[in-house]
């Protein structure tokens, strides 16, 4: 018994002893955590910025703690368009950074339009008289398209350009959903309003097939144009080439010889050549910068005058946020809260106008519009310049609709002023295939008309009703568009009907002002505000490390790679079921997110 009780007393001590010095350490990491985050890095001599395209890219980067790796949970590969933007200005402001070395890769952009306003930056870098050179072993289409901007363009030996221009097929879950027994009640108005479309046909119908056309030539032909130019060939010359050969599985000299790289090259040859620019010795090491770095580089514009706020609303507009198990991910634009933000902005008197940065193919007509009244009440305290990311598209536009003035990038996906209501009724699988069956009482004609929705046959009056309803949603979008542009709900009924345009074509129809970037909306809003002197702030503020630790492990995202990994192809349409039921708006203003380029 004794002997049991020094074992005894010997392992709780080494279990608090084992505790203090987990804790001391935690401790201790913690401080320098701390500390390296708010250490600024000093920029050597000579020194070049580092940019390597993989992962994906985003208009803002999430948050990440410095327990990621540790714990398992890093999500990886992340980079915001924010941060990004903002390192090359430093890069190019920073004497000490003689050129950037781009390390291309398979980078997935959220849209053309993040691709081409990354492409704007290293040009304006360009401006300043410094190199910029590209190499990787294999560029994905976007990542070669915003390479070409390099002064040089390398290839590794056995590499390849996957340059093939844009498109793809969309996919259309009618056929799975009447195997299930399984139907969609729908309701819309817009003959382009394509969204319902995966889900009520087996194919794309020819209004959306005429505008995918539309804006895929258009950002297309920008990009052939763009490209052209950088490598100093004939954009109809390097369509034919795309259209003629496969260039993904094409011999490395070809690429050379059609002048889409410089030269095939090993990794080490690479290395001189960056030297050789710096004018170092063969010995001599590379003073190197990455994004991290560059983040923590100190800005050459110091905070003076006064504040022009700049409001992030960005992912699919919805009414309550998406926190749980296989409730989508990625980020949304909550009704509520975002315009809670607004109206503490309006009344903010340090912030003397706001740039609303819209990067969004809509959702809840709900949320969208309380956004939209939030707008208002801003605009009619100070300047409201909206600025349009990769898409500002249904309630996206709802949302910037009420904008002094609407910027948008030039391959920017705009317009698809419609709605429409979407329901999944299981009748066929609950009644037919498994025999179950629904009687009960009711004191009026359509109480119980959401379960009569889901689960019963009789449901032409009540999607009758549903479209009245649309009816009206979309002459209040008209109005709304009509109010905020100053046009005819006539004139712009023309040119919505659900159909989205490119930014190019938008600005010749009223919907957006003027094609220009973030900046140019920053300028516009201190010259509305009659500003001489402004600096900017970005909001909403990003969550802390800390916070973002506390809410990581909710998320789900391993049950859920596991779970997408078991169902294959049959889980986007059954987790867009679930997500239909789930939605309290049942009425949305929405496209199709299908944008994305690697």
């Amino acid at each position: 018994m004794k002997q049991f009780l020094k074992m005894t007393l010997a392992t709780i001590c080494g279990i608090v002893i084992l505790g203090l010095v987990m804790t001391l350490f935690f401790v201790i990491s913690l401080v320098g955590m701390v500390a390296s985050d708010t250490a600024k890095t000093k920029v050597k001599e000579n020194s070049v910025f580092v940019i390597k395209f993989d992962g994906s890219i985003s208009e803002r980067a999430e948050a990440s703690t410095p327990f990621d790796d540790l714990l398992g949970l890093s999500e990886g590969g992340v980079v915001g368009l924010d941060e990004l933007l903002a390192s090359i200005r430093k890069a190019k402001a920073e004497e000490n950074i003689k050129g950037i070395y781009i390390e291309g890769g398979m980078m997935t952009f959220d849209s053309p339009a993040t691709a081409q306003q990354v492409r704007d930056a290293l040009k304006d870098f360009k401006s300043s008289g410094k190199w910029i050179v590209a190499y990787a072993s294999n560029y994905g289409q976007a990542s070669y398209y915003v390479a070409t901007v390099a002064d040089k363009v390398y290839l590794n030996y056995e590499g390849s350009i996957d340059l093939r221009g844009l498109g793809g097929k969309a996919e259309y879950y009618k056929g799975l959903y009447d195997k299930l027994g399984v139907k969609y009640l729908c309701a819309k108005v817009g003959k382009y309003k394509s969204y319902v479309e995966s889900n009520t046909l087996t194919g794309m119908s020819n209004y959306d097939r005429e505008q995918r056309e539309a804006y895929l030539n258009g950002i297309w032909n920008y990009w052939l144009k763009e490209m052209a130019e950088g490598r100093k060939i004939k954009a109809e010359s390097l369509n034919q080439l795309v259209n003629d050969s496969l260039l993904a599985f094409a011999a490395c000299d070809d690429y050379v010889k059609a002048k889409l790289v410089d030269k095939v090259i090993f990794p080490e040859e690479i290395k001189a050549e960056i030297k050789g620019r710096l004018k170092l010795d063969k010995d001599d090491e590379v003073n190197q910068l990455t994004l991290a770095d560059m983040l923590n580089v100190k800005s050459k514009q110091k905070d003076k005058g006064d504040e022009i706020a700049v409001y992030y609303a960005y992912g699919s507009i919805v009414d309550i946020e998406e926190m749980g198990l296989l409730d989508g991910g990625g980020h949304c634009i909550v009704g509520s809260s975002t315009a809670e933000d607004l109206r503490k902005l309006a009344d903010d008197d340090n912030v003397k106008a706001v740039v609303f940065r819209v990067n969004s193919g809509g959702g809840s007509a709900v949320a969208s519009e309380q956004i939209r009244h939030a707008l208002k009440l801003v605009k009619a305290k100070k300047p409201v310049v909206v600025s349009m990311g990769g898409m500002a598209a249904s309630g996206g536009y709802w949302i910037s609709s009420p904008a002094n003035y609407i910027f948008a990038e030039p391959t920017t996906i705009t317009g698809s002023i419609g709605i429409f209501g979407l329901i999944p009724n299981f009748s066929g699988l609950v009644t037919d295939k498994l025999g179950v069956t629904f009687d009960g009482v009711k004191t009026n004609k359509f109480a119980g008309y959401d379960i009569e929705m889901v689960f019963g046959k009789d449901t032409d009056e009540i999607v009758e009703k549903m479209q009245n309803y649309v009816d009206r949603g979309y002459q209040g979008f008209l109005n709304i568009v009509s109010e905020g542009r100053g046009m005819k709900p006539e004139q712009v009924d023309e040119i919505a009907q659900g159909r989205v345009w490119l930014a190019s074509d938008a600005v010749k129809i009223k919907l957006v002002d003027k094609l220009g970037s973030l900046d140019d909306a920053v300028k516009k809003a201190a010259e509305l505000a009659k500003m001489k002197e402004y600096h900017t702030a970005s909001y909403p503020a990003e969550a802390s490390w800390l916070e973002t630790l506390m809410e990581k492990d909710n998320k789900g995202s391993y049950l859920d790679a596991e779970i997408r990994e078991l169902l294959g192809d049959a889980y986007l349409p059954l987790m867009q079921i679930r997500k239909d039921i789930k939605n309290n708006s049942r009425i949305q203003a929405r496209m199709l997110d299908d944008v994305r380029v690697k």
